[in-house]
């Protein structure tokens, strides 16, 4: 049954504030649930602590995980509520994989730089070298002065 199964990728992004051990139950309850449903794990990644794009529930980084599955299709919606209300998975997405897609890298992508805001610092004060301070506009012209009083009159009768 396992062979016909389709194959779903799984991204799974845990609380870095959880506890190891609770983090590691929500990794062998998914593998339970799959081998319980009669399906297979393909592959199991371990990406590792990554910044997110932006906070969730005020956590500015997360335990990537990606798992590859192969399973019957009636179980992933009792998957997906399962990991929308368990403790410590901060986001999941499974993603039925097309047949004929290439296998995912053997390696985890990069880690982008993000601008994670906080209290009082600019969003980009982190981030590389500072951008050159902005140049000041010109100063306004100076008025020009009183032109020169005709000769043979002193400038205080030439008004």
């Amino acid at each position: 049954m396992v062979s016909e199964a389709p194959t779903y990728d799984l991204v799974l992004m845990l609380s870095t504030e959880a506890a190891e051990e609770q983090r590691t139950k929500v990794l062998s309850d998914i593998e339970a649930a799959i081998a319980t449903a009669g399906g297979s794990i393909e592959r199991n990644d371990d990406w590792g602590r990554r910044p997110m794009a932006y906070q969730i529930r005020h956590e500015p980084e997360a335990e990537y995980h990606l798992l590859q599955f192969k399973a019957p299709g009636e179980m992933i919606a009792e998957l997906s509520h399962t990991l929308l209300i368990t403790d410590g998975v901060l986001r999941s997405r499974i993603i039925k994989v097309a047949p004929g897609t290439p296998a995912a890298p053997s390696s985890p992508p990069p880690v982008v730089a993000t601008a994670v805001a906080s209290s009082g610092s600019s969003a980009g004060a982190a981030d590389g070298p500072a951008a050159p301070p902005a140049q000041e506009p010109p100063a306004p012209p100076e008025p020009e002065a009183a032109a020169p009083a005709p000769a043979g009159e002193s400038a205080e009768t030439a008004e």
